[in-house]
């Protein structure tokens, strides 16, 4: 005698799939658009190599030529520090002080909304901007930086046989205008860039045999070189203002100052070397294949794809470069867009891999139409996954490609379990729809928690 298959879950209870079933060209109507919504959201998400992230600290330095580190910290780093606890949302302060420079790091909460960092940080400029009247007269800054989340995701050298950093620069300029007008870039910044200085050094011999003081040629140098409002005069129909010349605007016409010491005339050439260089000692330098080099670094706006930008970078580049003049090169040293393509191309690599083995598994074991369904499950919720990170603004990169690897394993267990279920309820003397209902109600809430 046989006994009669059991009679299921109460009809009281909300099925999904029951109603599913009863509502099978509207399912199959709703599982179509979501999976050609998530195919277009596949091609609309943002692509880098790591999440956003806000950073939540400001470095505020200030430069005090000729000052010890005590004084730095009595009259510039704890007055600035005292100013920075009026600000809401502080964590906390750190500072640091040597001689004819202070630093202080200003830290925001944890908890404090990313939204709200753009506030506070002008709040901090406010403040100190505020009290920067009663800081030492001679110092510089305060300056702030509060960019600490911008990465660059191409970064190329300029070099040249031949050229100095002047013309490197130069043509860094010209390039750098043309990155900026692509669309998905933020900034362009150099590395390695050098500031030119002029240097003239007096020969102390000479000084001592003229009678000439070091402090006369300090003097004039700064009185001729002024830049001074000479007046203005007007007309019955115009304002013309009197602008003298004399300024410096060339080498020699350092060279040709004249310097009068003992009622006698000199030329500053005749006393002095003058040499146009670069600060000594050098700032950060760049080096590619064991010559000088002028970097420079691209940024993606926020929300970029950075894949898109690589491809436009590139063709931008080519057509730079082939316009410069012989002996000039640009070159890529670091692409983010080839080490994103690569781990894009792994994520697809590792669901190909995915589809094939449960597709091969389960037509093995359960059968055509069972492993086409458990097969078929998987590109559809990627793409419904994809749809959902479109929406909230989640991009492919290093967190979210590997979640998404991670739960392909999830996924397919998920799958394979619905469907064995089901096997098994038919074995049992179920019906298909009975069947198919039974295994939302016993496996639904341990795989939606898993």
């Amino acid at each position: 005698m046989s006994l009669p298959p059991p009679t299921g879950v109460p009809r009281s209870r909300f099925n999904l799939s029951e109603w599913a079933l009863h509502h099978r060209p509207l399912v199959l109507f709703i599982i179509a658009v979501c999976a050609l919504a998530g195919i277009y959201s596949y091609g609309r998400l943002g692509q880098s190599e790591d999440p956003p992230f806000t950073f939540k600290v400001m470095v505020i330095r200030t430069n005090w030529p000729g000052a010890s580190a005590r004084e730095v910290e009595l009259q510039v780093t704890d007055r600035i520090e005292r100013k920075l606890q009026e600000v809401p949302r502080i964590d906390w302060v750190r500072s640091y002080s040597k001689p004819g420079e202070s630093l202080v790091f200003f830290a925001l909460k944890d908890n404090a909304s990313p939204s709200l960092v753009p506030e506070t940080f002008y709040q901090v400029r406010k403040k100190v901007g505020d009290m920067r009247n009663t800081l030492p007269a001679g110092i510089q800054g305060p300056f702030f930086n509060d960019e600490f989340g911008d990465t660059y995701t191409n970064i190329y050298a300029i070099t040249g046989d031949g050229f100095g950093y002047r013309e490197l620069k130069e043509f860094g300029d010209r390039v750098r205008a043309e990155l900026l007008r692509l669309p998905g870039v933020a900034k362009v910044d150099f590395i390695g860039e050098q500031d030119e200085k002029i240097f003239i050094e007096l020969s102390n011999a000479k000084l001592a045999t003229l009678g000439i003081e070091p402090a006369q040629i300090f003097q004039t140098l700064a009185t001729q070189n002024v830049v001074a409002a000479a007046g203005v005069f007007e007309t019955p129909s115009d304002r013309i203002y009197l602008r003298p010349t004399g300024a410096f605007v060339s080498l020699d016409a350092i060279r040709d100052l004249a310097l009068r010491a003992n009622n006698r005339v000199f030329r500053l050439g005749d006393i002095a070397t003058v040499e146009r260089g670069y600060v000594d000692p050098p700032q950060q330098r760049m080096r590619f294949l064991g010559r000088e080099a002028l970097g420079i670094g691209v940024t993606m706006v926020k929300g970029g794809d950075v894949i898109e930008l690589g491809r436009a970078l590139d063709a931008d580049v080519g057509r730079i470069a082939a316009a410069l003049p012989v002996g000039i090169d640009i070159e890529a040293v670091a692409s983010m867009p080839r080490a994103v393509q690569r781990s894009v191309n792994q994520f697809v690599r590792s669901l190909a891999e995915a589809v094939l083995i449960v597709l091969a598994v389960s037509l093995l074991s359960l059968g055509l139409r069972t492993g086409l369904v458990v097969a078929v499950s998987i590109p559809l919720v990627l793409a419904i996954t994809f749809l959902g990170m479109w929406i909230f603004d989640i991009g492919l990169h290093k967190i979210s490609l590997g979640a998404l690897i991670l739960s392909l394993g999830l996924l397919v267990d998920d799958a394979i379990i619905a469907v064995e279920m089901m096997a098994i309820k038919l074995e049992q003397g179920y019906d298909r729809f009975r069947a198919a209902s039974f295994a939302y109600t016993s496996t639904a809430f341990p795989m939606l928690t898993g």
